[in-house]
């Protein structure tokens, strides 16, 4: 069975709320429109791609079958299940699964920060290259299919790939900020823990940071938390031109 899409709000993506919650990051300001956000992201030859996209007319029906549309539907909740999977998952992968485990305590955790926090960064970065490979390939399928189905539709394949194309490249350095954040989350709790250590005079067991509540666990939480929150911001341009091929079914009917 096709999996229901999680309607998403680019104006107000979970992930930015989570590193709100996390951290000082600031949210923008509600009266700025989205259309002039928008415009300081995009430069004149930017603008001349999407004008000559806007009044391209070139479409050539090809062949449609429902099972095909439903094939990408199922295609797209099948690459996000196993995204989510392999996030949540906190034990080593199985034979014969990929995937990174999530680093566990260490009694011999380095001292410095940087050593400390190197393993959660790796971890991070290696769920963002998994994204990396399925989601943008996944993205231009969906667009190929809408692509065959209305001039409408053609028209907002071709304005979603342009849009990539542009921005692409200042969503890569936004995201790759992610494990910067979360290493100022890693060393925020870490000092909360070991200054409860000095006050309550009691010894450090690496053994226990992982209970529920302690401060290695509510970080791994935070962590995949966010990594989550990546991956449905990566994926909101896919889901809403499954929408959009829904609603063009709808209309059929």
């Amino acid at each position: 069975m096709t999996r229901v899409l999680t309607r998403t709000h680019f104006h107000s993506s979970r992930l930015l709320r989570i590193l709100t919650d996390l951290s000082d990051v600031g949210v923008p300001a509600p009266g700025v429109a989205f259309a002039e956000k928008l415009g300081l992201w995009v430069d004149y030859t930017d603008a001349i791609a999407l004008y000559a996209v806007h009044c391209a007319s070139t479409f050539e029906a090809g062949e449609s079958h429902e099972a095909e549309q439903v094939d990408i539907a199922d295609d797209f909740a099948r690459i996000r299940a196993s995204l989510e999977q392999q996030i949540a998952r906190t034990a080593a992968p199985k034979r014969g699964q990929s995937g990174v485990e999530l680093p566990m305590p260490q009694a011999n955790m380095p001292a410095d920060l940087n050593g400390a926090y190197e393993p959660y960064r790796r971890y991070y970065l290696a769920h963002q290259r998994d994204m990396d490979l399925s989601v943008p390939p996944l993205r231009s399928r969906v667009r190929e299919k809408l692509a065959t189905l209305s001039p409408a539709l053609q028209q907002l394949a071709a304005l979603d790939g342009t849009f990539e194309n542009i921005l692409n490249e200042r969503e890569a350095m936004l995201l790759a900020k992610l494990p910067q954040i979360l290493k100022k989350r890693f060393a925020h709790l870490r000092q909360l823990h070991q200054q409860s250590l000095v006050d309550t005079q009691q010894v450090d067991r690496p053994e226990q940071w992982m209970q529920p509540g302690a401060w290695l666990a509510r970080f791994c939480n935070e962590l995949q938390t966010v990594l989550l929150a990546e991956l449905d911001l990566r994926l909101q341009p896919a889901v809403g031109l499954l929408d959009a091929l829904q609603h063009e079914k709808t209309k059929q009917l």
